[in-house]
């Protein structure tokens, strides 16, 4: 969380918490926006596609096509939120995996979108192949070294073409009628180096020289994922974006006096436009003395965070509203949540500020991969979405979920 947002929150957040009650995910418009233009200024000439899945909120998605980014989907209701947002065919790329027929037949409704394929038996089950068409590659032990727990490496993935089997796949869609191509990948999360994207794209560019020479074609794009990562804790570095943008721009140069044209950049960041723009806001409601001393909150790691739960090495930081280690006495804690299974725990052995009954905390970094991993396991409901907006208004981006909504989809036997 940057210094400004929770300045900016803090002032504000005892009167958004009266207004509101706790416990709400809260967005930053502002620090969204400037991370966008960051990267606008910064590669002017990439296309983002927003990772819908980071924050699938149409009010999130409005600042992104506000800044024409298009939309990455891996979904029927994700394609169905982008065009919701009336974005163009070349503003979606829908990118699933295990893709079924029916994915297929919506994708390739309402004008269709960028059809990226993950695997080489799809390409027969694509019920009209389109002009356009992408495969995700996988380059196996090409590129393990660099990976991380939350992707794996890529020989472990469940994603991609394999690196044996990507001219192959070309040359099918070729003989169902494709003649425009882009390739993508995705072999990293959270990657906190910029050389290992930077050399990413440039095995993207040897890849697609692969291919061109086998089958004699060109490429319209590369995309080169997302999996830039931000920091989860103090004093860590941000990603060098600048480092990066050069790295690429001399891959992209060479590529072009080698080959005599010079292909789209597509990037699909979702981590790193909204994850460190929002934060979970919840309230102390029980302290509890076990063999470890527990501060027991009102939100649920599995409904409301569950990053937290399922990597055990995941950290999200944690302040109390009003306390800091140089005005209040401190102590190790664990800060739960109210579900039966171990598992729902924000933190562990935290050196935190003493917290008490009804005291509010912050936990960071929650505007990516946080209320839409949730879960209602336990019948725990998810929480409100709130906005900061940029003129300093709040308003409340999404409900939260009551008992009447967890009761809609079921019937009785009689």
């Amino acid at each position: 969380m940057s210094k400004d947002f929770e300045e900016r929150l803090c002032k504000i957040l005892p009167d958004i918490i009266k207004e509101f009650g706790t416990p709400f995910h809260i967005y930053d418009a502002a620090g969204i926006i400037k991370t966008g233009e960051r990267i606008k200024k910064l590669m002017p000439d990439v296309k983002e596609y927003f990772a819908v899945k980071a924050n699938p909120n149409l009010a999130v998605m409005q600042f992104m096509q506000g800044m024409e980014f298009g939309f990455d989907c891996s979904s029927i209701p994700e394609l169905n939120l982008a065009r919701f947002l009336e974005s163009k065919p070349d503003d979606i790329m829908f990118s699933s995996n295990n893709t079924s027929l029916e994915e297929f037949n919506e994708a390739l409704a309402d004008g269709g979108c960028i059809l990226n394929l993950d695997d080489i038996s799809m390409v027969k089950k694509v019920p009209q192949m389109p002009e356009l068409i992408c495969f995700r590659y996988n380059p196996g032990k090409r590129r393990s070294e660099g990976s991380n727990f939350i992707i794996g490496e890529p020989t472990e993935q469940k994603y991609g073409v394999p690196h044996e089997k990507i001219v192959e796949a070309y040359k099918l869609a070729i003989e169902r009628g494709a003649k425009r191509f882009g390739i993508h990948t995705m072999i990293c999360s959270n990657q906190m180096d910029w050389r290992y994207l930077a050399e990413t794209v440039k095995m993207l560019l040897e890849a697609i020289e692969m291919i061109s020479s086998e089958l004699n074609i060109e490429f319209e794009f590369l995309n080169m994922g997302g999996g830039i990562g931000t920091p989860y804790r103090p004093g860590q570095e941000d990603f060098n974006l600048s480092a990066m943008a050069i790295g690429i721009n001399y891959s992209m140069a060479d590529f072009a006096k080698r080959n005599g044209y010079r292909p789209k950049l597509f990037m699909e960041s979702g981590r790193y436009m909204t994850g460190p723009h929002g934060v979970l806001v919840t309230r102390c409601i029980n302290r509890m003395s076990k063999y470890f001393e527990i501060v027991g909150v009102d939100a649920s790691g599995p409904s409301c965070l569950m990053r937290s739960c399922i990597y055990d090495s995941a950290y999200h930081h944690i302040t109390v509203l009003g306390k800091d280690e140089t005005n209040s006495p401190m102590e190790i804690v664990n800060v739960v949540g109210s579900l039966c299974e171990n598992n729902d725990q924000f933190a562990k052995e935290r050196y935190l500020p003493v917290v008490e009954g009804g005291d509010i905390l912050l936990i960071h970094n929650t505007g990516a991969h946080g209320l839409t991993m949730g879960s209602n396991y336990n019948g725990r409901l998810k929480c409100q979405e709130l906005m900061l907006c940029s003129d300093g208004f709040v308003k409340r981006i999404r409900r939260a979920e009551t008992f009447k909504d967890y009761f809609a989809t079921q019937r009785n036997c009689d």
